[in-house]
Parts: structure tokens; sequence; C-alpha cells
């Protein structure tokens, strides 16, 4: 790690709501360079996953750059989007990494949030597991069963849609369960079914098998990702500092699409796991380029949304069918809520 990291995992609980030593980007320094006023601080929402935001963290490139204008970066670690909201909502966390479900729930709820990335496309790194000896061999077996998944998350999205194919939906037991309970309850044999992501995938897979991928998903129509959202009070205030973290994203994408070994190397070291596990996980989802996430199909330009915003409002009516949300927004409050605009920036800077 060629910079300390200042990593603060947080379990939350209601107090989050008035949590203000974290920080909110109300308090301001004033930079040595053309003495505009910045943030002392930038609080990132964070997912311990394979991708380009940990190759950044590892390799200190948000602590150096930041850390040069004065600023302190702090990484608050959440087991998944549902807490990250909560964060958000409190003002405590200015960016923060989600699955594309929760990012429609921030929007659902009236977070004034925006999104303006998507670090990858989710393949096989999220699935529904089945134990080796639980005589479950296709989805229609899982009928009268008990499948755990972590409400309100891509894996909740995607397992529901698999389940209604079948026509088995009302036939199957969903169990709410955060990644780390859903690997324990696996381990003591309460559970012989799951649809989760990695690394908690990996633990259950040592004795269970791939019964249906989200890459297979992705493929009929459901596709699920990993985004970033900002608050938008943070990036209508300092508008260059969403720019510059994306670019800085986009360098640490470039390293793995360059040399995927050295990636793995850096993210290995960076989770603690095997360089072969981290390479494998990161194969299981699609990374994309900035230059490609501004076309048509994904998240388009300031002035023409692209498909994604469509893929958006589709999952938030059928979450709205769920009853995971109570109303689902427009079309038109996508369109506005899939933000571009920082990407096309960050892509302006570096060619001039």
């Amino acid at each position: 790690m060629k910079n300390k990291i200042k990593i603060i995992s947080i379990i939350l609980t209601i107090g989050l709501l008035t949590i203000t030593a974290c920080g909110n980007s109300e308090e301001t320094n004033t930079s040595s360079k053309g003495n505009e006023n910045l943030p002392k601080e930038i609080n990132f929402g964070i997912l311990r996953v394979p991708n380009e935001e940990t190759i950044a963290m590892a390799e200190g490139y948000f602590d150096e750059y930041f850390g040069e204008k004065g600023i302190e970066t702090n990484f608050i670690v959440f087991d998944s989007g549902v807490d990250a909201n909560k964060a958000l909502a409190s003002g405590s966390i200015d960016f923060a990494t989600m699955g594309n479900t929760n990012s429609i729930i921030a929007l659902a709820m009236g977070l004034d949030v925006e999104m303006i990335w998507i670090h990858e496309i989710l393949g096989e790194i999220e699935a529904l597991a089945v134990k080796n000896d639980s005589g479950i061999e296709k989805i229609e077996d899982l009928a009268g069963e008990k499948v755990a998944t972590t409400f309100a998350s891509t894996s909740h999205f995607v397992l529901l849609n698999a389940l209604q194919e079948a026509g088995i939906e009302d036939e199957v037991e969903l169990l709410d369960m955060q990644t780390a309970e859903i690997v324990a309850a696996w381990e003591r044999g309460d559970i012989k079914a799951a649809y989760t992501w990695q690394p908690s995938l990996g633990k259950i897979l040592e004795d269970g098998k791939m019964l249906v991928s989200s890459e297979e998903m992705a493929e009929k129509g459901y596709v699920t990702a990993n985004v970033d959202v900002v608050r938008k009070e943070f990036a209508e205030k300092y508008p260059e500092l969403v720019e510059d973290f994306i670019t800085l994203l986009s360098e640490s994408a470039d390293i793995y699409i360059e040399d995927p070994e050295k990636a793995a190397e850096i993210v290995s070291e960076e989770l603690g796991i095997e360089k072969e596990e981290a390479l494998t996980q990161m194969k299981g989802s699609i990374w994309i380029p900035r230059e490609e996430l501004i076309g048509d199909r994904y998240l388009g330009k300031s002035e023409e949304p692209g498909d994604f915003a469509r893929i958006m409002k589709e999952t938030s009516d059928f979450l709205k069918e769920q009853g995971s949300i109570e109303n689902s927004p427009t079309q038109e409050e996508f369109n506005k809520y899939v933000n571009p605009e920082y990407i096309e920036k960050s892509l302006e800077s570096d060619s001039e």
C-alpha cells in the first residue's frame, strides 16, 4: 500500500442520523491554489469488493490527490446500500458505492443525491448458490425451500426475477440476511440456498454450486450494477472535486484493463484474499471505460439519456410491484438522476 488508507468501519444505529464527527462538508478550508474554499474532509461510503475504487484506495490515489489540496479522505465500509442510504440522509458521507437497486431506493426516498458512475456491471460475482448435497438441481427445485439474500440489494432483485420466471415466487420463503449472516447460517446448516455476492459467495461455494448468476440474468434483461452516488449539495458546491473523483476512478480502472494480474495483486493485498481469488472475482463483472459509460448503452450524455436510465425505471417499477418501495419515480426523474456530466467534464479535462 503506497499511502496509509484510513478506513472506518461503522455499525450503523439510529444514532448515525445525528453523527457530525465524521463531518459534513460544510466545514471548509482555504486552498493554497486559487484561494477557493474546499472541504476539510471528504467521506466515502464504500463496499469491500474488488473494483476500481478498491484499487484507488490501495494505491493511495485519493489520499495523495485530495491530500495535496489539504483535504482528509475517510472511507466508511458498508455491507450494503441500505445503511449507506441512511448515512447519505444524515449528511455524514458525501459519496457512496451501492447496488443500483439501493440507488433507486435513494431516489424513491427523496434523498438529494444523483448517480454519477457505474463501477461494474454484475456478472458471476453475484449468484444463487445451493449446497452440494441439497438435491437442488434447477430453480424449480427451490419450491418449498428457504432462500437467504440481502433485501433491497441487487441480489434480491435478481432472485425475485429468477423465481418469477420459474413460476415459484409464491412457493419460496425468502430470508433477509446480511452477507456475514448468510455465510454463518450456511456453515451452521440453517440454509441450503442463498443469492449473494463476493466474497461471501466464494465462501459458500466451497461446499456449494452455482445455480444461476447475475450474468445469466443480465442476458435476459435483468441488468444489475454497482454504482456511485454523490450528495447534490456537495456536488454543486465542489463540482471540480466530483470530476477529480471520476478521473481517479478511471485511472484505477485502467490498471485492471491494461494489466489484470497487477490489479489482482493490488486488490488481494487490500482485501486480504488470494490473488487468484481476486482475479476470479474481478473477471466476474464487466468494467466499463468512462468513454463507453457516456455512450447510449449506459449513461448517455447530458443532453440525451442512455439506456441505463430506462433500466433503472424498469427495475424501480418491479421493486414497487414487490412492495420494496412505495412509489416508483418517473422516467423523467430517472433521466435527471443518472448524471453523466462529471464523466464528460473528466474526459474534457484530460483532452486539454
